[in-house]
């Protein structure tokens, strides 16, 4: 998608579409106003009113999209209007959608291309026989600002962010046979051309690491399972302690021995949206220059049910020196995490470690589907996060740990069990992390309801995956650890 910024009046092409983002209640005019009464449009949240142009406008078409009242239309209302504008006309034929907001700052138009961008987003690169008239006509978007230069300057940390998002999106997007642990592992390399730095940890080395846990959930795959360092020196003093993002990479899920149900396995390609989530954070300080120091741990995997695949029963010894007894193979993210964030915190010693993965259904049955799960053991850190969600509007609600549910970890083989039960499921999950954070400052946060829509309600993201993450952690980090 290209934007542009655009001063009001400059003439349109034949070929355009007209947006004109509206406040509720606005006064309107004419042929507008008949068919706003007629349609009963008011400007609310989330209306759109789609006309033919009136006689004396340029363009070929107009959509009235409503953005709520005045004083709660902020940034975000603003860029869910904008994409709101784009899905109304995108298959329209139309080469542009030029788009007129009701506050043309430059902080707001740099939003609303940002809306547009995100809404754009598309995973087609499989399909061969889409008819013509079923994709996408829209190239072009033309923001209407006050001060175009300006709003281009405000929209630069935005683009790189919206990139890192798409490419969130195509890791999460791909499928299995195509994105396992070693090809996943060299797109992450290639990212070396935004001036990070990638390390690829193989098998052999990670045994050497003992790094028993992770290494267990894929020796039933063919795919030799990696381990992915990426390190990000943005701060002034490149020695000074980072912070660290930890993420779960189960390129695909069977369940293992503890085979999964058929029905919907094809979406166990989404196990790793965790780790994706980490890479697009990565990505988007790498393109922005963020001024800090940060570390990204990939644990990559896959589950499979092969003779030589871990077993029920099984007693595993992980990086940190505690044992697991396996009481379900299909509990496998947690045993990847072990051993990544023991890895993390014993290299890098981090001022804090947020790790991030689709752990349990159990979360999905807590919160439903808008809501990811927020864990942590120090109250600072789970404040910056719940801040950062609720701004970017990736929503994280508080979990608690409580301590008595500790024990239901304990097992009478070994240091612990890696399932709690059915009851607190996702609770007894993250406290077994828990236990392989060694004084961090920490957050674990399921995703396991965010990472993937279908339906999505939400207008910046279409159908699929949705690059949760990316935005909550960036506007922490930008907001609470840079300089």
């Amino acid at each position: 998608m290209d934007i542009e910024f655009v001063a009001a009046g400059q003439a349109l092409s034949p070929k355009s579409a007209l947006a004109r983002i509206v406040h509720e209640g606005a006064a309107l005019e004419g042929v507008l106003a008949q068919a706003a009464a007629a349609s009963r449009f008011t400007g609310a949240k989330g209306q759109t009113l789609d006309v033919l142009a009136p006689a004396g406008l340029d363009a070929a078409r107009l959509v009235l999209v409503g953005v709520g009242k005045a004083d709660a239309a902020d940034a975000l209302a603003i860029e869910h209007a904008a994409a709101s504008a784009y899905s109304a006309v995108k298959a329209s034929g139309l080469a542009t959608l030029r788009l007129e907001l009701p506050d043309a700052g430059a902080d707001l138009a740099a939003r609303a291309a940002l809306g547009v961008r995100l809404a754009s987003y598309r995973f087609d690169k499989y399909r061969t026989k889409e008819p013509a008239e079923k994709k996408p006509s829209i190239v072009k978007t033309e923001v209407v600002a006050a001060d175009s230069a300006a709003s281009l300057k405000a929209f630069e940390p935005l683009a790189a962010l919206a990139d890192a998002i798409s490419f969130t999106r195509d890791l999460v997007s791909e499928p299995p046979n195509v994105l396992y642990p070693a090809e996943y592992a060299q797109r992450v390399k290639r990212l070396e051309s935004l001036g990070l730095e990638v390390e690829i940890i193989g098998e052999a080395e990670m045994m050497k690491l003992g790094m028993g846990s992770l290494l267990a959930v894929g020796q039933g795959s063919v795919r030799d399972s990696q381990l992915v360092v990426i390190k990000w020196n943005g701060a002034a003093d490149k020695a000074a302690q980072p912070i660290a993002f930890v993420g779960k990479g189960v390129c695909f899920d069977t369940g293992g021995i503890s085979l999964k149900p058929a029905d919907n396995m094809e979406d166990m390609k989404w196990d790793m949206g965790g780790s994706a989530a980490v890479v697009g954070l990565m990505h988007v300080l790498a393109g922005r220059k963020a001024k800090v120091n940060a570390v990204g741990i990939l644990g990559l995997v896959e589950n499979m049910p092969d003779g030589n695949a871990y077993r029920p029963g099984d007693v595993l010894t992980s990086m940190s020196g505690q044992t697991i007894e396996v009481i379900n193979t299909d509990a496998e993210g947690r045993l990847v995490l072990a051993d990544a964030v023991w890895y993390c915190q014993d290299r890098f010693k981090p001022k804090f470690l947020v790790d991030l993965a689709t752990l349990t259904g159990a979360i999905i049955i807590a919160l439903g589907h808008d809501l990811a799960g927020c864990y942590a053991n120090n109250e600072e850190l789970a404040g910056n996060l719940i801040a950062a969600s609720q701004t970017e509007g990736e929503p994280l609600w508080r979990m608690p740990l409580p301590a008595a549910y500790d024990k239901n970890l304990d097992s009478m083989i070994a240091d612990m069990k890696n399932t709690g039960g059915r009851p607190g499921g996702s609770i007894t999950a993250a406290m077994f992390i828990q236990r392989f954070i060694k004084g961090t400052p920490w957050a674990h946060l399921d995703i396991a309801a965010t990472a993937w829509r279908k339906p999505s309600t939400i207008p910046t993201s279409p159908d699929g995956a949705t690059g949760y993450g990316v935005r909550l952690l960036n506007r922490m980090v930008a907001e609470k650890y840079e300089g």
